[in-house]
């Protein structure tokens, strides 16, 4: 609670400098007022498209690609009946989750360059080209997509496996009992189990669509990829932030939230019209 209180509520009250013309020795009560000019010069801004395309592609990968896979590897390990295993396999797979993304960026690094990369040598010795994994725009989503999925997949397994945890292992002994085959017991006792789960992480996810992961982007941002890495985020701090535009920067994130709150809110009645449960 405390947390949420000193770093998520209350730094809510600087939101309004975004609606100022802000000087740090003038402080928010003194500095001007200059109503939506921070706005309006952000989506005149020509980069602005292509920053929330960027941004909206990345997401929608880490959405596809990452967010189901948590699901599928907690039900593979809720099959597994050795639990000496299960124990070691979510052992190392939780470890990733403890790396910083300054390491994991090191570590990419020192497996795709060039000059002497284990991929591209590996590439080389069976008589293929080397590629630039790290300057090309082509594989930049790819690479960040890979790393998310990496270091978060087992980690995102706890709240699935701790569903699964909760289903009454009669109902098994019970399908099984009538002659359902262990696909047929994922099918109609397992999956759903985790529907109400699924739908609010779904639900939770959407009100972070568009942080791409500020540190992450960062450190793997070069001028070979910038048109397809450059995200809100970074752009925040590059443009806002490093020229001490504070009122600009301030414009960027509100902007981010605004749109996460109406992802948020539309999903949720959605949700709730179709018969489950919502976050509220």
């Amino acid at each position: 609670l405390l947390f949420f209180v000193l770093f998520k509520y209350l730094p809510m009250l600087g939101v309004v400098i975004a609606f100022q013309d802000y000087q740090p020795f003038a402080g928010i009560l003194h500095s001007q007022w200059v109503g939506l000019k921070h706005f309006q010069r952000f989506f005149a801004d020509p980069a602005f498209w292509m920053l929330f395309r960027n941004t909206l592609v990345l997401a929608v990968y880490n959405l596809l690609f990452f967010f189901p896979l948590p699901i599928i590897l907690a039900l593979m390990l809720n099959e597994v009946r050795k639990q000496a295993y299960k124990r070691i396999v979510q052992t190392v797979i939780y470890v990733p989750h403890f790396i910083s993304w300054v390491v994991v960026a090191g570590l990419t690094y020192t497996m795709l360059t060039t000059e002497g990369g284990i991929v591209n040598e590996t590439l080389a010795s069976i008589g293929g080209d080397k590629i630039n994994f790290l300057l090309s725009p082509d594989w930049f989503r790819t690479m960040i997509t890979s790393q998310v999925i990496w270091k978060e997949m087992g980690w995102g397994t706890v709240i699935f496996l701790a569903a699964l945890a909760g289903v009454d292992l009669q109902q098994y002994e019970a399908a099984r009992i009538d002659g359902a085959n262990r696909w047929q017991q994922l099918w109609h006792i397992t999956l759903p189990a985790l529907k109400t789960t699924i739908v609010i992480l779904l639900i939770l996810r959407l009100g972070s669509f568009l942080d791409s992961g500020f540190e992450q982007i960062f450190l793997m941002l070069n001028s070979g990829n910038r048109d397809v890495a450059e995200v809100f985020d970074t752009y925040a701090y590059t443009s806002g932030l490093l020229n001490a535009q504070f009122s600009y920067s301030t414009t960027v994130g509100l902007f981010k939230s605004a749109v996460s709150l109406i992802l948020v809110l539309s999903a949720n009645t959605l949700v709730k019209k179709f018969g489950e449960e919502g976050v509220y």
